[in-house]
């Protein structure tokens, strides 16, 4: 008997991992185009028509109008570039059975027929984004030009899993919930930044977006910077040289010594000295050597070498000892 319960669980974590595998091939752009269109059949008629016959949207509409896409106007006609039909497509079928002078949401039967406008929430992520691409090209915003291959946009978020147009008329996301919003996908970083040494994230003296692209990149990590060296060179040029002397592995990866987002040791490092040097360096250091004798040298190498970054100059052998 628990031989058959036994296979029945593996029979069914089988099948559940069978479906974690299953493949969601890309559509062509042409197929999410045609789920943005909106009713054929269907007019446009404005914002001031929906709203006047169903004022549960007032809020809303007045959180577009003061928002950024609100204040774009057409100058010929004075009427907005913008409104609530160039997401939700044409609303004339979705009114066209409420009465005008209903109050409020109005009787049961005269309320907005949703069914008529595009349904945004039951559409891929992909058309999602387009419906904002419509707009929001490469052309007038140059960080769209890696988003479809981002990913973001291959881990099958929108660009409304993080930016939330009815909320508020600052439809940016603002300095003081990015990284709530980072880390509701990025538990894991939540958890670096809490640790004793970090980055001032909780501080709010920065955030993600100050060393991330969030809507794509052609570097590695959606990194602003081609090399870590060059993203940590924008904060920390003395760090940066040129030197004289330079320290062969600062020179190609911050991360060989450092942790970016936070550690359990001084100024970020991976690892506690003087371990973290011995992982390159002999531990027989010259000034413990005795009759042949090698010991482990167990102070802080910074002690001595201060300038570990790289010196201009020269220790007392006329080398480069990495001393101030």
């Amino acid at each position: 008997m628990r031989l058959i319960t036994f296979l029945c669980a593996v029979a069914a974590l089988l099948g559940a991992c069978a479906g974690l595998k299953q493949a969601y091939p890309l559509l062509p752009v042409s197929e999410y185009e045609k789920m943005i269109v909106g009713r054929l059949d269907a007019d446009y008629v404005g914002d001031d028509n929906c709203v006047s016959k169903c004022h549960a949207h007032d809020r809303i509409r007045e959180f577009a109008r003061l928002s950024v896409h609100g204040e774009q106007i057409k100058p010929e006609t004075g009427l907005p570039l913008v409104n609530c039909e160039s997401c939700h497509g044409p609303g004339s079928l979705a009114i066209e059975k409420i009465e005008q002078n209903v109050q409020l949401l109005g009787e049961k039967g005269n309320r907005c027929d949703t069914t008529k406008l595009i349904d945004l929430k039951k559409l891929p992520p992909q058309a999602q984004s387009l419906i904002c691409l419509k707009c929001h090209s490469v052309a007038s915003t140059p960080s769209l030009s890696h988003w479809n291959s981002s990913v973001h946009a291959m881990s099958e978020l929108s660009c409304s899993s993080c930016h939330k147009l009815h909320e508020r008329p600052q439809q940016k996301v603002s300095h003081e919930k990015m990284a709530e919003l980072c880390y509701s996908c990025h538990p894991d970083i939540r958890a670096q930044f809490s640790l004793l040494s970090h980055h001032p994230m909780r501080e709010r003296k920065m955030d993600c977006f100050d060393c991330h692209e969030a809507h794509g990149s052609a570097n590695t990590k959606m990194l602003k910077e081609a090399t870590t060296r060059e993203l940590c060179g924008r904060c920390h040029m003395e760090k940066s040289g040129p030197f004289v002397y330079e320290h062969g592995d600062v020179i190609e990866n911050c991360q060989n010594c450092h942790s970016p987002h936070g550690s359990v040791n001084r100024r970020l490092l991976s690892a506690a000295m003087p371990f973290l040097c011995l992982q390159c360096h002999n531990p027989g250091h010259p000034s413990v050597l005795e009759a042949g004798q090698k010991r482990l040298f167990a102070g802080r190498c910074s002690d001595c070498h201060s300038s570990v970054h790289g010196s201009n100059s020269p220790d007392g052998n006329g080398a480069g000892g990495l001393r101030r």
